[in-house]
């Protein structure tokens, strides 16, 4: 199944959840809300859980077990295919959580507790966007400068554990690869767990209004 038909099914089936639930899109009765504030909620909802179950599933489960069971260089080089497009995919949908959450809860009426969450939304929007603008780009750059360097040395096709550190101790250029590209990928690290923490603590706010 292609990319397109996979998007017109899922498109499908949110259309078809409206038969089952017409009031909750169009309104129009007592307690009900109006079509553009459901619609809201449904962009807020679908995005945010979008963005924060792509974070889990990207920092804590994936990527370990792909640098587990794949080379070293065939690990790097994959993560530097997926990493701007999880980025964008979080980005864009971070941006229409704020949005969305902006739209549902004017700055001059909200309450505190809904502008910290707009913050935390934000918060989370800004650590993305350096990730996919800043960070993300600089860390493929670095780590494609490295992948050349250890291949001239001979290394890269290991699973788990690198010969990197031992090798760096007599290759200087090595060593000082290995600072930069370890500061800048730690910024980006630091910047994708700050994200998923920012939703993590939006997501109280979100179960303190469901009712099931």
């Amino acid at each position: 199944m292609g990319w397109a038909a996979r998007f017109l099914t899922a498109v499908s089936f949110l259309a078809l959840g409206v038969l089952f639930a017409p009031d909750a899109l169009f309104g129009g009765a007592p307690g009900r809300p109006a079509a553009g504030v459901a619609a809201a909620r449904l962009a807020h909802v679908l995005c945010f859980a979008t963005a924060w179950g792509a974070a889990l599933w990207v920092t804590f489960i994936g990527g370990i077990v792909m640098f587990k069971h794949l080379p070293r260089h065939q690990f790097g080089s994959l993560q530097g295919k997926m990493f701007p497009a999880y980025f964008m995919l979080i980005s864009v949908c971070s941006a229409i959580s704020v949005a969305a959450f902006a739209y549902l809860n004017p700055w001059k009426t909200a309450s505190t507790v809904e502008r910290y969450q707009l913050g935390f939304l934000l918060a989370a929007l800004g650590f993305d966007l350096s990730n996919l603008l800043v960070f993300t780009p600089m860390t493929i750059e670095m780590m494609m400068k490295r992948h050349k360097i250890e291949k001239d040395l001979g290394i890269g096709g290991e699973v788990g554990r690198s010969r990197n550190a031992e090798l760096a101790k007599t290759n200087p250029a090595l060593a000082a690869m290995n600072k930069k590209f370890g500061m800048i990928h730690g910024l980006s690290s630091l910047a994708n767990i700050m994200a998923f923490g920012s939703l993590a603590m939006h997501s109280w706010y979100l179960a303190s209004k469901l009712e099931l």
